[in-house]
């Protein structure tokens, strides 16, 4: 095994985990916390990817166009939140899949009236469009290092959010019993309402940093959605701690199974069986991840108090 291969693959690893730490994070807020099972999610990633495709259009600049689509993609969340999701918090979880499963298709043909159908793309700046060199003969993409920098500030501060601040406390206290707060003159409605744009917010973070390197088309945040979900039930739902470690391990398995699972199976297969099962089966590492961990701890890694 290559050593320069195995490091690159498990940067590559490490960058999908917090691109699905992003998403992961904003879903265990409104999922975990507020209890809605809000297929849309993956929309707002969506969303948030093509305003900041637009706001770097209009504007020229890459940070602009981030600072732009973070509140525009949480304005967005509040709208949703106040016309669609705050009618489903008494109703059952079925009532809510339906509705944010029509939420998905509202937004995917949204984007196809404004945008159009052809895919977008994002161009880096100058800033981050180089390489570090890790080892002699070794680089890296500077901006995949950056969206593993911004996932780890992104995690302290929803630590400190959620643990050491009266917002927090009122989120969390909510969680647990709203009517409580509520009779204790807290807005819970309100609260939950800015809850949901955070939420949105760091869907629309993960759009973002995908944007430069992905294709942004309608539908782009449903396979994501799923390996969200994944995260979620590894991690412990309702549990941000339990979000940065399953998402880590989730990408680094996942990267690495479709990078050496292949090849591997190439020395003890004939060439086509075993071109034909390598992919199949290094897409199905996750999910027999997510089936070996319940095995053993049906609530997650780190399952929320409470």
């Amino acid at each position: 095994m290559d050593p320069t291969l195995l490091l690159v693959q498990g940067l590559n690893g490490l960058q999908l985990g917090i691109m699905l730490f992003l998403m992961a994070a904003g879903l265990t807020l409104i999922f975990g916390i507020m209890n809605v099972v809000n297929l849309a999610h993956g929309s707002l990633y969506m969303i948030g990817a093509y305003l900041a495709s637009s706001f770097q259009e209009w504007t020229g600049s890459f940070l602009l166009a981030v600072l732009l689509a973070l509140p525009a993609t949480a304005l967005v969340g509040v709208v949703v939140e106040l016309v669609t999701i705050r009618r489903l918090y008494a109703r059952d979880h079925l009532d809510q899949v339906l509705a944010t499963f029509g939420l998905i298709l509202f937004f995917n043909e949204l984007v196809r009236v404004v945008w159009g159908k052809a895919a977008r793309y994002m161009a880096l700046p100058a800033a981050l469009a180089g390489h570090v060199e890790l080892a002699p003969g070794v680089r890296y993409p500077l901006f995949r290092l950056t969206i593993v920098s911004v996932g780890i500030l992104v995690a302290v501060a929803l630590y400190v959010l959620i643990t050491r601040t009266r917002a927090g406390m009122l989120i969390r206290a909510g969680a647990s019993n709203r009517t409580m707060v509520g009779a204790l003159g807290i807005d819970i409605a309100r609260l939950f309402t800015l809850l949901f744009g955070l939420g949105a917010a760091m869907a629309g973070l993960a759009g973002v940093m995908a944007g430069p390197i992905l294709s942004i088309e309608s539908g782009m945040g449903e396979p994501i959605l799923i390996l969200t979900f994944v995260v979620i039930v590894i991690g412990g739902i309702g549990s941000i701690r339990g979000a940065l470690v399953a998402a880590l391990l989730v990408g680094l398995v996942d990267t690495i199974g479709r990078a050496f699972l292949p090849p591997l199976l190439g020395t003890m297969l004939p060439p086509q069986a075993a071109s034909q099962a390598g992919p199949a089966l290094a897409s199905m590492l996750i999910y027999i991840f997510m089936a070996g961990v319940l095995a053993f701890r049906p609530e997650g890694l780190f399952p929320a108090r409470g």
